[in-house]
């Protein structure tokens, strides 16, 4: 009897040293998340239904991982057209703080998120926890769409910067793209850009894969 219940209590002693390198990471916890990248793009190129459209597939990615208790906006800046003026970026996504899906702390507010910020290859996560592919991995998808400025404010009207607001996905026009891994061809500010790298090369899905994309977004939770 004795012998059997020492035995017990060593078995249970020793459980969890047996787990050793086999243990598991803890899982994504959706309901402190409030920041990711989208893991599948709109499947239009850049025509993204608009604001509206972005903001509906950032809520519906969130609602799928568990966190659609939240309200999620993507970061996509507009430029002034007849009848509408521009919106920023900066401007729809809350006042922060927000953390990824491990908890990660991205930035604590709007003026940090644009300065010195925690977005990295290894923070930028999607609404999974999975990293998004960088530069050197295959395919390439860092290229996440913001047609923002580095400070988070829109383009002036004239040169097209976001694919016509959102609703172009022809081999004309741009958007402008940054890097989710913080990485380019060159070790420069625009390819360290999280939000301002450099245009896209066209609006269509192909146009938006040959420069390094997939058409995904950042999304932000504003409550």
């Amino acid at each position: 009897m004795r012998r059997t219940f020492r035995l017990a209590l060593l078995t249970a002693a020793l459980a969890p040293l047996a787990l050793g390198a086999d243990a598991q990471a803890p899982a994504p916890q959706p309901e402190q998340m409030s920041f990711f990248v989208t893991s599948t793009g709109h499947g239009r190129g850049a025509d993204l239904g608009g604001l509206a459209g972005a903001d509906a597939h950032c809520q519906a990615l969130a609602q799928a991982a568990g966190a659609g208790q939240r309200r999620w906006r993507a970061y996509l800046g507009t430029q002034a057209a007849p009848g509408a003026p521009a919106i920023n970026a900066r401007d729809r996504i809350g006042a922060g703080p927000w953390r990824n899906a491990a908890g990660v702390v991205i930035a604590e507010n709007v003026a940090t998120l644009h300065a010195e910020n925690n977005l990295t290859k290894a923070t930028a996560t999607t609404e999974r926890g999975a990293v998004v592919n960088g530069r050197g991995d295959t395919p390439n998808t860092h290229d996440i769409l913001t047609g923002s400025q580095a400070d988070g404010t829109a383009y002036a009207a004239g040169e097209d910067m976001t694919c016509r607001n959102w609703t172009h996905s022809g081999q004309d026009g741009a958007a402008m793209v940054g890097h989710s891994d913080r990485i380019g061809l060159r070790d420069d500010g625009p390819s360290r850009s999280w939000n301002t790298s450099h245009p896209s090369r066209g609006c269509s899905q192909a146009n938006l894969v040959a420069t390094g994309g997939a058409g995904l977004l950042y999304s932000f939770a504003v409550d």
